[in-house]
């Protein structure tokens, strides 16, 4: 993946101090979490799913630019004079680095601390050789060669994985969503909101193997990958996941008084095991192991949702206890 700006002489400029001070609280604390989160997810995906990240940095790379810029494996920059890195937090009076840019400068790229201080205090950013001798960036490259080096490391980056060049992805539609005045339903799950209590419920209906579900089908375990692929974003556990991805982010920007989430489950907790123990066991598999790395992406996101968190384990809840030790050590993101 080669991140680049499509815009000349600017990589990206981040957040406006004035942009922030004119929006809400509730705006701004959605604002962080969801950069940060979609900078977390690139770097899951770099160190579990064999993807890398290039930034390649021709122009302005400020602020929450740069922040872009490190979540990224290797960052390029051109030498032309005028392309440079920043985060000019005290200087300018820019945001601060709130979606993680000084704990990845220091902690990441391993930039000295004394530098990161005075990085920080440069309005101008720092540029060419200096910004490489201080490790914040990988590689300058004249202007002449940009495009060109660019290429190389990304084709030598995409040589180097171990996702499967022939696979084929699925498609991944759109989702089973209703939304009313009160209540946000999708076929594996319902949210049900009382604004007054500034409450949301959120139902989660598990999977049935052999009866109708809410969808009129099954949500047979697959004989094996090749069926699983079969199911395509019908798959029970994908499907889940993305709606219980969509329902946190609905509540997170619409519903903002909501100061309480509620989680319950119905259905089999066998059928649920049987989803799972079949995940756990074909992990070698690219799309099982895609599946099980995008339900850890959402657990985070439920980890890091602004709201009370509260748990209903009820009669004819499918929330099961799973095993500990060795097992959890294996499948450590399908037990949070």
């Amino acid at each position: 993946m080669v991140l680049r700006s499509a815009k000349e002489r600017v990589f990206c400029a981040g957040a406006n101090i004035r942009m922030l001070a004119g929006a809400s609280h509730a705006h701004k604390v959605n604002f962080c979490k969801f950069t940060n989160e979609t900078r977390n997810a690139m770097e899951d995906a770099s160190a579990h799913s064999g993807q890398r990240y290039i930034a390649a940095v021709n122009g302005a790379c400020a602020g929450g630019g740069y922040e872009l810029a490190l979540a990224c494996d290797y960052i390029i920059l051109t030498d032309d004079g005028s392309s440079s890195v920043s985060l000019p937090e005290v200087a300018l009076l820019a945001v601060l680095p709130g979606t993680g840019g000084i704990t990845r400068v220091t902690d990441k790229r391993k930039v000295r601390r004394d530098r990161a201080d005075i990085f920080c205090a440069t309005e101008e950013g720092v540029r060419g050789q200096r910004a490489l001798d201080w490790r914040l960036v990988d590689e300058v490259v004249p202007p002449s060669r940009f495009a060109e080096v660019v290429t190389t490391r990304a084709e030598t980056s995409a040589a180097a994985s171990d996702r499967p060049a022939a696979a084929v992805g699925i498609r991944l539609g759109p989702l089973d969503r209703e939304v009313a005045e009160n209540t946000v339903s999708y076929s594996s799950l319902k949210v049900e909101i009382d604004r007054d209590a500034r409450l949301a419920t959120i139902t989660i209906a598990g999977p049935t193997i052999t009866g109708p579900t809410i969808t009129g089908v099954g949500d047979p375990v697959p004989a094996d990958t090749t069926e699983m692929a079969g199911q395509g974003d019908r798959f029970w556990p994908l499907r889940m996941a993305r709606e219980l991805d969509d329902a946190l982010l609905h509540l997170r920007f619409n519903e903002l008084e909501i100061a309480v989430i509620a989680f319950k489950t119905s259905g089999d907790p066998a059928a649920v095991l049987a989803h799972d123990g079949f995940l756990a066991a074909n992990q070698v598999d690219w799309l099982a192991r895609e599946i099980s790395l995008f339900w850890t992406r959402v657990m985070k996101r439920v980890d890091l949702t602004s709201r009370s968190l509260v748990t209903l384990i009820e009669p004819g809840s499918c929330f099961r206890r799973v095993p500990c030790g060795a097992c959890l050590r294996q499948r450590p993101q399908l037990h949070r």
